[in-house]
């Protein structure tokens, strides 16, 4: 696919209009095109199966001859494979000219199969529990498909750095570096009671009926996307009203850009992907007995873990914990009032060159 410049707006978790989907061995001109990877039906880790199923990527680059420069770049919580290209490009580190940069969408964020999509088959609140560990091994499908037999770095910011995790625990020998921002390779228990907060908030909503609503739980989702918006900044971030810095006015200005944003979600995708969110764990990769060690002990990439000094999603102090099990880890911590948005692709410019030169760092060690 041609490089191309992120195009993402400066507000909350922006959702972008889905492009025309395309099939897996269709030509891919366009990072405003996805391609369509049919997966058949998925043995989930709940003992669930995902009927028909399929992901949505892009890609930009080249494969090279020796299928050795991927980048492998998941996607986040609301986040798109155009989210995600806001940090790609020729100005960037992830640079196509050299980089064949792959991009899958999650599971259940309106592209890939979700809810939202498969409503005649599942009524929405029966879609599947899928777990980060069942995105990884779709992904993986994806990348033998491409033909990628090693990958340069996986990278990604919050549920998209969840993911990366589990590809270098699960896949040591194919993942040479790993660049988790604002993210961890579980879901620890206060980030856990947080998501449980913003869940409750939602499910509230006697609209949503639980999860069979037929028209959009407008209360729930606004309530929802309240609860979320101060958490994913900090307490500084307010009383610097660096909101401005995303051309807000007001507290309320960002407060209802928010709402805006999370009343053009599904309802269920929302709350799939938070379930994802909430049981991710890398020690599930490893025998009960071996726990979070043994799972982080597998891990052979080099690593740079990078949480921000004021995120409340995913705390320096866990990400240190995770790094002094990791035998190639550096901890590199982001120094931003921004908070867990520090890591999001593009939003922040001082921060958004900080993951930048990481990405740098590792592609070119």
């Amino acid at each position: 696919m041609s490089a191309a410049v992120g195009t993402g707006i400066e507000g909350a978790n922006q959702r972008q209009p889905a492009p025309t989907i395309l099939s897996a061995q269709s030509t891919i001109t366009s990072a405003m095109e996805l391609g369509r990877f049919e997966l058949g039906d998925v043995a989930l880790r709940s003992g669930q199966v995902l009927h028909d199923a399929w992901l949505a990527f892009a890609t930009w680059g080249t494969l090279n001859a020796a299928g050795d420069n991927c980048v492998l770049f998941p996607t986040y919580y609301t986040g798109t494979h155009l989210s995600n290209a806001r940090i790609i490009g020729a100005q960037h580190a992830l640079d196509p000219a050299s980089w064949f940069v792959v991009v899958p969408n999650l599971i259940g964020n309106g592209l890939s199969i979700s809810p939202s999509n498969t409503r005649a088959r599942y009524g929405g609140c029966g879609f599947p529990q899928v777990s980060v560990h069942d995105n990884v091994e779709c992904q993986k499908r994806l990348l033998d498909f491409l033909e990628v037999r090693h990958i340069r770095l996986a990278l990604g910011w919050s549920m998209g750095a969840m993911q990366s995790w589990h590809w270098a625990v699960r896949y040591p020998d194919l993942v040479g570096n790993l660049l988790a921002v604002c993210g961890a390779s579980r879901c620890w228990p206060y980030n856990h009671a947080f998501l449980d907060s913003v869940r409750a908030a939602l499910q509230a909503d006697g609209t949503y009926a639980s999860g069979s609503c037929t028209v959009p739980p407008v209360a729930g989702l606004k309530a929802f996307a309240r609860v979320y918006m101060p958490w994913a900044y900090s307490a500084a971030f307010f009383r610097e009203k660096r909101y401005s810095e995303l051309g807000f006015a007001s507290v309320e200005a960002l407060a209802e850009d928010w709402e805006r944003d999370h009343l053009a979600w599904d309802a269920n995708d929302l709350l799939t992907k938070l379930w994802t969110w909430q049981h991710a764990d890398v020690s599930t990769l490893a025998s009960p007995q071996d726990g979070l060690a043994g799972a982080l002990g597998r891990v052979t990439a080099r690593a740079i873990v990078m949480p921000c000094d004021h995120d409340q999603y995913f705390t320096p102090d866990e990400n240190r914990i995770e790094a002094s099990l990791v035998a190639r880890a550096e901890l590199r911590v982001i120094e931003s009032t921004a908070g867990h948005c520090a890591g999001a692709p593009g939003r922040f410019p001082r921060e958004s060159a900080i993951v930048d030169a990481a990405i740098r760092d590792l592609l070119h060690d």
